[in-house]
């Protein structure tokens, strides 16, 4: 180990190690931040030159999607080596700089852990494939075909097609939930496991606050290898997949979310708080077992601090849904923690998924103030908070191997993952001087360019500041309880709780006029927001996407 001088002056400093704990983390998709160098793709220069915008937003803390060394068969989610910084990202040194630098600013640095898999040209699959008797001969899920040649059983990838493919050195199958390219890890060996820890250990010994955890629920697939059984319609649940996947027909008992899993993020959870003031996050995907997952994995304070699942990622913009979701939560994990996002890298920007034609504003308003109100840690993804819609790419233009698989009904991630616009009349909106960037920039994400909205008192931007502000101003808004109130259909409305404090939340969520009689314990105090609301007669009178914050004395 080698702390950093970053690392030590933190240890001489007093440590807040709930810091997590309501935090606001915006995160950082490296290829489409900034690009420093011309090439058209975003690096880690490009990101430590913008960091002074993140913390004048007023959030807690960045995610850096991956930068590691990748043949970028999934755009650095298929990593070929934990410790060195992709070139096409930059340098160790130029990490390093990023980290000083977001530290000084007050900025916490949460990075992507991407440990269910490696890329195929990762040395230890370089190794694993050459026979079953090497030095990591199981390292990987490896299995023999059917008597018949065919694969061991039914699992299928998320990527498409089967997860298994016949490796002709070994004469064996291996799983991949994801690519080909991405063979995963037998985490049933504890030389993986030891050997995953040591790759985190790298990068906290270089100062990071913590790790975002992919696909955390992906570790462990059953030793039994038994087929998935079919899945009822009653059941079926398009959010982890899109629903032209075939993916989404089966019960993912056996290739996912085991047992064993939980036990392993102890010991994360134990290497982390060997570096005190370090947090982590988990992605668990699992239509079927989201809540559950949630409880076994972030209640206590034994394995993850947090952790988010696909109800908003995917679900209904609806009253009626967020309310069951916050009903379910509180009920299975009432000592867990979520971390709440409604975009991010992965699925189509929640303006466009959500907004009604024509009101994409007073929507992206109604969905920030929600967001920001919900009990939980929240994820920003860039661009949300200039009202980013997605972006439709050609065919010809696509680059996600995912979209490619099922175009046109699908058209993967690109259309999220295009590079942030800057600048409304500089060349590629102020992200790169290249010619051309790695995707293409819509004309009408230009017109949402941040020195566009910085200059418009009713911009979407100075909004999500304001309300990133009057969120660090209530600790009810940070990690305070929540108490669900009856309403209306179409509105949801709960207390935010903390010591003497008390706020009343309300939202409709419907393009309707709608009315919620204000029976409070209390009476209504000072407001701190009102979207197309007016207080008379006893009730909070909505208009469309209308929105209410105030204090109850």
């Amino acid at each position: 180990m080698f702390p950093t001088s970053a690392r030590i002056e933190e240890a001489q400093a007093p440590i807040d190690k709930n810091w997590w704990r309501g935090a606001v983390i915006y995160q950082i998709y490296p290829r489409s931040f900034q690009d420093n160098n011309g090439d058209g793709v975003g690096d880690l220069v490009g990101i430590t030159q913008r960091l002074e915008y993140v913390a004048d937003l007023g959030v807690d803390a960045i995610w850096l999607s991956p930068f590691f060394k990748s043949p970028m068969k999934d755009f650095g989610y298929d990593v070929s080596n934990y410790r060195e910084v992709d070139p096409i990202f930059g340098t160790l040194e130029d990490f390093d700089q990023l980290v000083g630098k977001a530290h000084g600013l007050g900025l916490k640095v949460i990075i992507d852990q991407v440990i269910s898999h490696t890329s195929d040209q990762h040395p230890w699959f370089v190794e694993s494939r050459q026979s079953n008797s090497n030095s990591r001969d199981d390292w990987y899920v490896w299995a023999d075909a059917k008597p018949d040649g065919t694969p061991p059983n039914n699992w299928l990838s998320i990527f498409g097609g089967a997860a298994w493919t016949w490796d002709p050195r070994r004469r064996q199958y291996y799983m991949h939930n994801f690519l080909a390219s991405q063979p995963d890890l037998n985490f049933h060996n504890p030389a993986v496991q030891d050997a995953v820890l040591e790759e985190m250990r790298f990068w906290l010994d270089r100062g990071v606050d913590g790790f975002r955890l992919d696909t955390v629920n992906f570790y462990y697939c059953s030793k039994g290898l038994e087929p998935n059984p079919p899945i009822g319609r009653e059941e079926y649940n398009a959010s982890i997949a899109p629903d032209v996947n075939p993916y989404n027909l089966q019960s993912h008992l056996y290739d996912k979310s085991q047992p064993e899993n939980a036990i392993f993020l102890e010991r994360v959870r134990a290497l982390l708080d060997t570096y005190p003031g370090t947090s982590s996050v988990g992605e668990i995907g699992d239509a079927q077992r989201q809540v559950e997952l949630m409880s076994a994995y972030t209640s206590g304070d034994k394995r993850l601090h947090m952790a988010y699942t696909f109800d908003f990622l995917g679900g209904e913009f609806s009253a009626r849904h967020f309310r069951e979701s916050i009903e379910k939560l509180e009920s299975a994990a009432p000592n867990g923690w979520t971390c709440l996002a409604f975009s991010n890298h992965d699925v189509v920007r929640h303006v466009s998924r959500w907004a009604r034609h024509g009101y994409e504003d007073d929507f992206a308003r109604l969905a920030a103030t929600i967001l920001f109100s919900m009990k939980g840690s929240v994820c920003l993804y860039q661009g949300e908070e200039l009202g980013l819609t997605e972006a439709d790419i050609s065919f010809e233009d696509i680059v996600d191997p995912y979209g490619r698989e099922f175009w046109p009904n699908f058209k993967g991630r690109d259309g999220c993952r295009t590079p942030m616009v800057w600048q409304a009349n500089a060349h590629n909106g102020g992200f790169s001087p290249a010619e051309r960037t790695w995707l293409p920039i819509p004309v009408s994400h230009k017109e949402r360019a941040v020195d566009e909205q910085l200059h418009k008192d009713e911009s979407i931007l100075l909004f999500y500041r304001t309300m990133l502000r009057k969120r660090r101003e209530n600790p009810a808004l940070v990690d305070g309880a929540i108490e669900l109130i009856d309403a209306p259909d179409g509105v949801l409305a709960f207390y935010r709780i903390k010591d003497e404090s008390r706020l009343l939340c309300a939202f409709n969520m419907t393009h309707d006029a709608h009315m919620l009689p204000l029976d409070c314990d209390g009476k209504l105090g000072g407001t701190l927001l009102a979207e197309r609301v007016v207080t008379e007669g006893g009730a909070l009178h909505f208009e469309a996407l209308g929105a209410y914050i105030g204090r109850v004395e």
